[in-house]
């Protein structure tokens, strides 16, 4: 990819890019959160992100978090529109027993957050972000081959033209380095639904 479409919205503590490899520092109480049950907002990640009008198409991404640490530690895919409408993919440390393998919707400035609790030792992450129209899937994957399905969305901003890439925050007193690799964009991985038809 070509990463010169990129630009950053808010920048992190430190980044740099060095074949097709990004490394991404994180600063302390950044994060990506609005209203629901916690009721605060929080809007100050950096994502760095490119826009495209293109209604189908897969975007992935291979995620490697070695110095993750504190509780919510996270680093994973994105799409942000803007302060309340966006979505994301990722891992966010909790202990050393477990952490959270999840993904947020936001519509509209209202959050939700599901989740599956995964081994503490697990330190890189596949993930990968499929449009159909203002439709998107996320999936994540182990090896970058064999796919699980994430989240099925619908975007109530996401039908024009959109900005999607990456992020990685730290949203209490902590900083580590998240590296992104492996970028791919691709033809639309998410196949058109081939049970029940429309009404």
């Amino acid at each position: 990819m070509d990463l010169n479409l990129f630009h950053w919205t808010r920048e992190p503590k430190a980044c740099a890019v060095q074949n097709g490899t990004i490394h991404v520092t994180t600063l302390p109480h950044t994060d990506l959160w609005q209203r629901t049950y916690y009721h605060f907002r929080n809007d100050n990640a950096p994502v760095f992100q490119m826009e495209t009008e293109e209604q189908y198409f897969s975007f992935a991404v291979k995620t490697s978090f070695e110095e993750s640490h504190h509780r919510f530690d996270q680093c994973g895919i994105v799409m942000y529109l803007d302060s309340e409408n966006w979505l994301k993919g990722s891992i966010e440390y909790e202990n050393a027993a477990f952490q959270h393998l999840g993904s947020v919707v936001t519509n509209h400035g209202y959050s939700d957050w599901a989740t599956a609790e995964i081994p503490a030792d697990v330190k890189s992450m596949w993930y990968r972000l499929s449009r159909r129209a203002d439709d998107y899937c996320i999936e994540c994957s182990e090896n970058g081959s064999t796919w699980k399905q994430m989240r099925v969305c619908h975007m109530l901003e996401g039908g024009g033209r959109i900005r999607f890439g990456i992020y990685a925050c730290s949203p209490e007193d902590s900083s580590f380095t998240a590296i992104f690799s492996d970028m791919q964009l691709t033809e639309c991985a998410w196949k058109a639904h081939d049970g029940q038809q429309p009404d």
